[in-house]
């Protein structure tokens, strides 16, 4: 049976029980009955998610450092090849992701005149890829066999031009 004890409170006397045995005030809500206390309360048939959570976890973790170790790309390199007088840099990622703009920089140093400097691309710089900018516009553009020819005009001896591309 249960015992009941009489209190007085600021908004009256009011009754407080606790049930004999169950040690819980004979008014608590049951738990709704999707929920059992044995799985939901204490947890049973969980021992192993905590160690799978954490699995998945560390498999994320393991991407992001991957990623910021540059082993998917994206981090542009120089890259640089020079002939009679002439030096070309090349900065641009050496891997890329699909989706992901990306600017190509490439610098032409002249120590003699080039009359007629002309930056040829092999097909794979655009392939899969949209070109979004040529900065500055080249002064003509052509296709050599499959591969983008960019007519850069004439380069004085002793400067360097400076081109820009960027795609995505």
């Amino acid at each position: 049976m249960p015992t009941d004890v009489a209190c007085s409170c600021a908004t009256g006397p009011s009754l407080v029980g606790v049930e004999a045995g169950r040690g819980e005030p004979r008014w608590m809500a049951r738990a709704p009955d999707t929920l059992t206390l044995s799985r939901h309360r204490d947890l049973e048939r969980r021992e192993r998610r905590p160690f799978v959570r954490w699995l998945i976890l560390s498999a994320i973790l393991l991407l992001l450092v991957l990623g910021l170790a540059n082993a998917f790309g994206q981090r542009p390199r120089t890259d640089t090849a020079a002939a009679d007088g002439v030096e070309l840099e090349v900065y641009s990622p050496s891997r890329l992701r699909s989706g992901l703009f990306f600017m190509s920089r490439f610098t032409i140093r002249a120590d003699r005149e080039l009359e007629q400097a002309t930056l040829v691309l092999d097909p794979g710089w655009l392939e899969g890829m949209t070109l979004n900018t040529l900065a500055p516009s080249p002064v003509g553009e052509a296709n050599r066999d499959g591969r983008l020819a960019l007519a850069l005009g004439r380069v004085r001896a002793g400067t360097k031009h400076v081109f820009f591309s960027t795609s995505r």
